[in-house]
């Protein structure tokens, strides 16, 4: 079984044309970037990916051609969690087939099953692939809680190897530590608490800001891991604001805009979603400018 990442990975948005077609073109140029400014993976299909909005058709595209540009270069992750267990199986076969290296399964949204809904949910999906399986614990997109004993048990079954945990509690998280062991894996899940996540024990990130600020993130994080504390904290208190604003809005409308403020045309997002209100548009711009001028962007 392949291993996972220890480190700084993103999750990467999805460059759309204005047809409203996948830009596979910018997607290169994206994935060439992250190699270049050390990102250590790249989730596919996420949250920040606009997993919801993708056809299967879309995202069978998607992985088969991120994996043959990044050419064991650098891990890739595919999101292949839905609220549908038939589904999700379907899609984690394409993207094992397709070559990537592990799956984001989020917990499933909507139907808002108990945690033994949740257990059976995640063990029928790992008995039919190889590849590791990163748990992604999101309740504020998903309104279901996937909590530290479940957690435990899942972490049992052997292709079950990490979780993203967006919780927001850290106590939870704590838990999570607690009861996982040092085999299982925690990747923070939310930019501004990944300092605190990596003194509990975490590997990294999975991150939104590295979509803008590659380079940052990962130093922050390997600074960290390379037992510089000081340091990783002082540079998360830098990216703080950064963090902020990524969430002014709905993500990924933010931190799409952001990139094309920078200069590269990843497209809108798609309906439901919509660009930002003018005065959060205005905010975004300002605090992009202000990180360029100091050179972290």
């Amino acid at each position: 079984m392949s291993l996972l990442f220890t480190g700084s990975g993103v999750a990467l948005v999805t460059p759309f044309l204005p047809s409203g077609e996948i830009n596979y073109v910018v997607l290169s140029q994206l994935i060439e970037w992250h190699i270049l400014n050390k990102t250590d993976a790249l989730i596919l299909a996420g949250t920040t990916g606009e997993a919801a909005t993708l056809s299967l058709e879309e995202k069978r595209s998607l992985f088969s051609y991120s994996v043959k540009v990044a050419n064991k270069r650098i891990h890739i992750c595919a999101g292949t969690g839905t609220n549908n267990t038939s589904a999700s199986i379907e899609l984690s076969l394409i993207a094992q087939e397709a070559g990537v290296d592990s799956l984001l399964l989020v917990t499933p949204f909507y139907n808002k099953p108990t945690q033994r809904g949740m257990y059976a949910h995640f063990e029928a999906i790992a008995s039919r692939v190889q590849i590791p399986i990163i748990l992604y614990n999101v309740p504020s997109r998903t309104s279901v809680n996937l909590l530290p004993e479940t957690v435990a048990a899942l972490s049992k079954i052997p292709n079950i190897r990490a979780i993203k945990e967006a919780s927001a509690d850290i106590s939870q998280i704590a838990k999570v530590f607690e009861l996982c062991g040092n085999e299982f894996i925690v990747y923070s899940g939310n930019d501004d608490q990944t300092f605190a996540i990596m003194a509990l024990g975490g590997k990294g990130v999975i991150s939104v800001s590295a979509n803008i600020a590659p380079l940052a993130v990962s130093n922050q994080v390997h600074l960290f891991l390379n037992g510089l504390i000081q340091e990783a904290k002082q540079l998360g208190n830098v990216l703080r604001p950064l963090h902020d604003i990524m969430f002014i809005e709905t993500n990924p409308v933010p931190v799409k805009q952001a990139l094309q403020l920078m200069g590269t045309e990843v497209g809108e997002v798609r309906l439901p979603l919509v660009s930002l209100e003018e005065k959060n548009f205005v905010k975004l711009q300002t605090v992009i400018n202000d990180y360029q001028q100091r050179g972290i962007l």
